[in-house]
């Protein structure tokens, strides 16, 4: 029986006056976070991230392309993400509708604002050729807090994705012999290199409902909440992004209270995430 979205919240505030969720656990703790890396064999990189039963799979494929004329000495990336009925009933086919689309710009977001990619490292001629990475993000499973899976998934498969040179050392080669710096480029890179990374930020969701405010809201959490915050802090604690979503609000001091949280939470992730590519 499913229950009523008035029922459902009245019995997950009344749980959250003593203390409790659903699941048992802390309102700042995480359900169990898994993450496994290298899942794609065709990607340049790829990772599987289960946040209790949410389970999410991103993969990276590069290609060789012109840098947009704004920013003519760096690389480019993508990201897209795909909802597919099997993930949940909510879900259908088609065209991304607005909740991918969203889910794609949070993680995108996240992402680019915080430079995690050295896009002036994935130039290899200044206003005509560059790298250009897509990060595609396709949920499996649904069961709660997207935008933390995603992310942490589209980062795993980042941080250990390859830069094809072998893959398109002979048009490389071919470039080559009219354009010096794809020549010296090459005796640089003579084959397949780490993608360059920095140290990634860790995106944290917090969903309220009434005036109780959780982290890693569960489906049931989502379904019934009023606000969302999703943070992402640096290993120093600082902001590198947010993300509000719905209508309600937070009050100054929860904010203050989601960033704390929000960096605790986001060094442990940070941890399980090198764990899983070493």
């Amino acid at each position: 029986m499913t229950l009523s979205p008035v029922i459902k919240k009245d019995f997950l505030l009344q749980l959250a006056k003593q203390g409790k969720r659903a699941d048992n656990r802390n309102m700042n703790q995480y359900r169990e976070v898994k993450i496994e890396t290298g899942v794609i064999d065709k990607a340049e990189g790829s990772a599987k991230v289960m946040i209790g039963n949410t389970q999410v799979v991103a993969g990276i494929k590069m290609d060789l392309g012109t840098p947009y004329p704004d920013t003519p000495n760096q690389g480019v990336m993508s990201t897209a993400a795909e909802l597919i009925p099997l993930a949940s009933p909510d879900f259908e086919a088609g065209p991304p509708r607005e909740n991918a689309i969203e889910l794609a710009r949070v993680v995108d977001r996240g992402i680019r604002e915080s430079e995690v990619i050295k896009f002036d490292e994935l130039c290899i001629v200044p206003g005509e050729k560059i790298w250009l990475a897509f990060i595609d993000i396709h949920v499996i499973d649904y069961d709660g807090n997207l935008f933390d899976a995603s992310s942490l998934a589209a980062l795993a498969a980042l941080l250990t994705a390859h830069v094809p040179i072998d893959q398109f050392k002979e048009n490389l080669e071919a470039d080559a012999e009219t354009c010096p710096e794809i020549k010296t480029y090459l005796e640089q890179h003579q084959t397949n290199y780490p993608l360059p990374m920095r140290t990634p930020p860790i995106s944290c969701t917090f969903v309220k409902f009434g005036d109780v405010i959780v982290v890693d809201p569960s489906l049931d959490e989502e379904d019934i909440a009023d606000a969302r915050l999703t943070v992402a802090t640096d290993e120093k604690g600082d902001i590198r992004a947010m993300q509000k979503g719905l209508n309600g609000s937070f009050t100054p001091d929860e904010i203050k209270n989601v960033i704390k949280e929000a960096a605790i939470n986001g060094n442990d992730l940070r941890k399980k995430l090198y764990e899983s590519i070493q």
